[in-house]
């Protein structure tokens, strides 16, 4: 069924059951006078009084008027538009009190990182104050195996964890999963993109077969749709916002740059944001340290996060670009899962994201809770097209700018200066000490000058000066409006060409295809969608790598790896293949097909 605010019901998928998916008008909004959360579980009421919730949003009235407390939910629905929440209201219906002898949890919420996790149980935390009896818990990546053992012998009613730290705790008996009548996989699409579909399986098994089992994702590529067949029952498609809707806060800016001046593009960027909070996505986890570092070097409050990190270290980082004493957070893509923070004015794409649903999640990190945002992607020079494609799979249409120069970041500071002073002059009241002094300064210059010094001081309190930096050649607005938007179909655009790659590492030393395809994206930097057949047998494997990315891919993987520097990849010749006849010593031991499941590590 879907619920959309404002949209048009999405169409079934080839393959769905038509009769698990039904029309209805969208949820009209409250009258005047009526109580806007009279469908609302009654014990959740005052916690949403307490929160300061005036209305729902989209998402949350579309649940409550979707849920019939049987049947299993998809819930699509944008980043930032209240899914925590609406999950919450399908959730309270079955938190009871824990028995006298309970084994484990009965409610379990599945999440791809360790910063959604903890965002989520933080919030149902504050919607299920009022639930007597209910416990929630959190295990993830990261953290101290024992003292979340500990926790567990505490039998939390409501758990939420990672998928490969829920299997730890599986496998090793410290988690009873018999008693779960109902589960949440929550952005779903990102967990199966991150490698994480085998703990998912051994997740699922290890529950009762009667449950109910609801998915949220932003998108439902194929992999969702099987997973969504497989394990839920007669679903209904709740549509809270459709895809884009929840950018309507965000302005999106596209500034065409030649490569070589990435970098300074980005400090004007910064320069322009001042102590706003700005959130700058690169690709890899190497890069997020030497950007980071760089900008410090230059005076500005940056950090890196990335998996590599310490769950402690995440968490200072964390905590100081929530509080204002970091400006800048450098992170990857799978890193920023899951952040919720008030106040990030600005979305850099250092780098352009691999596909549309990538460049959602990361825009979606701004203009949240009703606020405005801004989303900046640095386009380098030949690249035009492919970031055409981006932005058109995203239902984003951008304006195209000039990257701001020196001189427009110069009169944006001063202008800033400027209102700085008058706000300070309204809101303070000189003292006696300090009028003297202003009575001193005005005897020995003229007034003018005076004021024309004080501006400039205050408008050069940056880190450093603007870079003098111009914008090639780009379409204008106009005629960007007109062209018609570069549409290719995923497997043309990306595995149209191919190129392959050998790597020494075979079956006989515990390669196989899920470990190989994690090694090959982390090191080369790339998508487990940019990765083909691969090919492995008894002392080497190959792969093959799409060819729009293969160069940048060849250039990553050819020095030594620091985690696994007997690894080597290299270029696979096409000329002279053996052939099964000539190495049968060597013949393949398995086969991925086209690998679709990332590296399966939590970051």
């Amino acid at each position: 069924m879907s619920f959309a605010s404002g949209q048009p019901d999405p169409q079934p998928e080839a393959g769905t059951d038509p009769a698990s998916i039904e029309s209805s008008p969208s949820p009209a909004p409250a009258e005047a006078g009526t109580d806007p959360f009279e469908a609302v579980p009654h014990a959740l009421r005052d916690a949403l009084a307490r929160r300061g919730f005036a209305q729902l949003t989209a998402v949350q009235s579309a649940v409550l008027a979707a849920d019939d407390g049987a049947r299993d939910l998809q819930i699509s629905s944008q980043t930032g538009s209240g899914k925590t929440v609406a999950l919450g209201f399908v959730l309270a219906a079955r938190m009871v009190a824990r028995g006298t002898t309970p084994k484990g949890p009965n409610t379990l919420i599945v999440t791809p990182t360790r910063e959604l996790a903890q965002q989520v149980k933080d919030e149902l935390a504050w919607l299920f104050a009022d639930l007597r009896g209910v416990r929630l818990d959190c295990v993830t990546g990261g953290t101290h195996v024992g003292a979340e053992q500990q926790r567990l012998r505490r039998m939390p009613s409501v758990l939420v964890g990672t998928p490969g730290r829920l299997h730890d705790h599986l496998r090793s008996g410290t988690l009873d999963l018999s008693e779960v009548t109902q589960v949440v996989l929550d952005e779903a699409d990102q967990m199966l993109d991150l490698g994480f579909r085998d703990d998912l399986l051994a997740i699922l098994a290890a529950m009762p077969a009667e449950r109910r089992t609801h998915l949220v994702s932003a998108t439902f590529p194929p992999d969702v749709r099987a997973l969504m067949r497989e394990y839920q029952r007669e679903p209904l498609h709740v549509e809270g916002t459709a895809l884009g809707v929840a950018h309507e806060d965000i302005e999106h800016v596209v500034h065409p740059i030649e490569t070589k001046d990435r970098y300074a593009a980005l400090v004007n960027l910064l320069l322009l944001a001042g102590d706003a909070r700005t959130l700058v996505f690169v690709r890899t986890r190497a890069e997020t340290a030497e950007l980071a570092d760089r900008l410090t070097a230059d005076g500005f409050a940056a950090q890196p996060i990335s998996g590599e990190l310490t769950q402690v270290l995440r968490t200072r980082t964390l905590a100081a670009f929530r509080k204002g004493l970091v400006t800048a957070l450098i992170a990857t893509d799978v890193a920023a899962r899951g952040l919720d923070i008030e106040g990030v004015s600005t979305v850099v794409h250092f780098d352009p994201p691999m596909d549309g649903s990538i460049y959602t999640h990361r825009s979606g990190r701004t203009g949240r809770a009703g606020q405005k945002g801004r989303s900046v992607l640095l386009s380098p020079k030949g690249a035009e097209r492919r970031v055409r494609r981006i932005l058109t799979d995203a239902r984003v249409r951008p304006t195209w700018q000039p990257v701001p120069d020196a001189a427009t970041v110069r009169q944006h500071q001063r202008a800033a200066a400027e209102a700085a002073l008058r706000g300070a002059l309204a809101e303070h009241a000189p003292n006696a000490a300090q009028r003297e002094f202003a009575e001193r300064l005005l005897g020995e210059f003229p007034p003018i000058d005076l004021v024309a010094g004080l501006l400039a001081k205050l408008a050069t309190h940056a880190p450093r000066a603007p870079f003098d930096v111009k914008s090639p050649d780009a379409p204008s607005n106009e005629r960007a409006s007109r062209e018609r938007p570069v549409r290719e179909p995923a497997s043309r655009a990306r595995f149209g060409d191919r190129i392959r790659f050998k790597i020494n590492w075979g079956g006989t030393q515990g390669g196989d295809p899920k470990r190989i395809l994690a090694h090959v994206c982390r090191r080369g930097s790339i998508s487990s969608q940019d990765v083909g057949e691969i090919d492995v047998r008894a002392f080497s494997a190959t792969f093959d790598v799409a060819a729009t990315v293969a160069a940048e891919f060849a250039q990553r993987v050819a020095g030594r790896d620091s985690r696994d520097p007997h690894l080597v990849i290299q270029p696979f010749p096409q000329h002279g293949r053996p052939s099964a006849d000539r190495d049968r010593t060597n013949r393949p031991s398995r086969s991925f097909g086209r690998a679709r499941f990332g590296a399966a590590h939590e970051s």
